[in-house]
């Protein structure tokens, strides 16, 4: 807490640090000295003054040429230590909830403003990477976010209740359970596709989509799979889409358009920001379910587990045989596997009467960042071919089974 005001003190010049210098703001010496030489008049007094100019000037050069080559050796110095850390986000994710579970009171500074302000933040380091161009393609090919919808409202909500069944869970763990898997997609899983290569874009929209569409297909799940009635506050969910989502995504865009050229100066940090805001998002929700996070048992935290990983692995393949790209199946088994634990936990804590039932989104806090956060930097460093098409139909990828020609191929004849 006291060295915020430090931190918030120095931040600025450590940014203006990375900044190249325009040669604009540079000057030099070379018109002062041609007024001095007219001022002397004598030859002599010419000649030095030229062979000054000429050395000073030479020795404007050497100075200008030393100063680009430091400021590029420390933005050079910076990029890769970007990589590495953007490289170890699991690492990260894994620290910052290791201090949140072990001291649940370093994490009591980070209020609802500031959580509501580092996923703003989160969105904006995104929504500078974006142009309106990106969501016009994605909006004339919707089934990408169709695709995902269904794998958010439909998949998910049978393999949680799968798992709770197959794990014995009691009917209060069961109901959080399945609570979890029904819930909307993670504003994180909008970093993980950035970080995986994926279409950030797409993963905005189907962020959005799964976010409005929890306004009933939340309630519906829990009447059909729990015979639970869980009220949702629908205008809130609206308004906090728009408010934490859409506008600063709106703004980076903006931005992006107009200032091409102070976008391109801060889009080496926003892989970082984006790091820093979702390991503070993850401990501070950590933080506050601390307790029963730690308190739940293996046969609680290996169904969680297998939910959040089962689900982005079915999230990936399942697009890909059907004729989806490399990168709209990364991106949607981001989305599917990322699931707003903690929104989840705040309808449980609100709307269902036993305390075990927060339990499985407390643990879903951990394993969903774990998950997402790995997979996002395993598909980083695997390369994205070059598609033949933005998607495939299925016809396309798999065409109609032809016995004339099979049997052709298999006789090793040709036509």
């Amino acid at each position: 807490m006291r060295f915020q005001p430090i931190i918030l003190c120095i931040l600025p010049s450590l940014i203006a640090a990375f900044v190249p210098i325009s040669p604009q703001n540079r000057f030099t010496l070379t018109p002062t000295l041609h007024k001095i030489s007219h001022v002397t008049g004598s030859f002599p007094n010419d000649l030095a003054a030229k062979d000054s100019r000429s050395a000073l000037c030479m020795s404007t050069t050497s100075a200008d040429s030393s100063e680009e080559g430091l400021g590029s050796k420390i933005f050079k110095a910076y990029t890769k230590t970007a990589n590495v850390a953007t490289t170890l986000f699991p690492v990260w994710t894994v620290l910052f909830t290791g201090i949140a579970l072990k001291s649940p009171s370093s994490f009591a500074w980070f209020t609802t403003e500031y959580f509501t302000g580092a996923l703003a933040a989160l969105m904006l380091s995104m929504g500078i990477t974006l142009t309106p161009n990106d969501f016009k393609k994605v909006a004339s090919r919707p089934n990408s976010v169709i695709m995902q919808f269904l794998l958010c409202y439909a998949m998910m909500p049978v393999l949680a209740l799968g798992l709770g069944n197959m794990f014995s869970l009691d009917p209060a763990l069961m109901a959080g359970m399945v609570l979890v898997g029904s819930i909307n997609g993670g504003q994180a899983s909008n970093l993980c596709t950035y970080i995986a290569r994926g279409n950030v874009a797409l993963s905005v929209l189907m962020t959005t989509a799964t976010t409005l569409g929890a306004i009933f297909m939340t309630p519906l799940l829990c009447k059909l799979l729990l015979g639970a009635v869980v009220p949702v506050d629908a205008a809130g969910i609206a308004k906090s889409t728009v408010q934490v989502v859409l506008a600063p995504i709106a703004i980076g865009m903006t931005t992006n358009k107009f200032f091409p050229k102070f976008v391109k100066n801060i889009l080496p940090f926003a892989p970082v920001v984006g790091v820093v805001s979702t390991c503070l998002l993850v401990a501070s929700a950590v933080a506050q379910v601390a307790e029963p996070i730690l308190n739940a048992g293996w046969s609680l935290q290996i169904p969680i587990l297998l939910l959040h990983l089962v689900g982005g692995l079915v999230g990936y393949f399942l697009p890909r045989m059907t004729g989806f790209g490399e990168v709209a199946s990364r991106t949607m088994a981001i989305e599917t596997s990322m699931k707003s634990s903690a929104f989840g936990f705040l309808l449980a804590k609100l709307h269902f009467g036993e305390y075990a039932a927060r339990v499985p989104s407390a643990v879903s806090v951990v394993w969903m960042a774990l998950t997402g956060s790995i997979l996002a930097v395993i598909w980083r460093y695997i390369p994205v071919g070059k598609p033949r098409a933005f998607d495939r139909s299925l016809v396309e990828k798999y065409p109609p089974f032809n016995p004339k020609k099979t049997l052709k191929k298999l006789m090793g004849k040709t036509e």
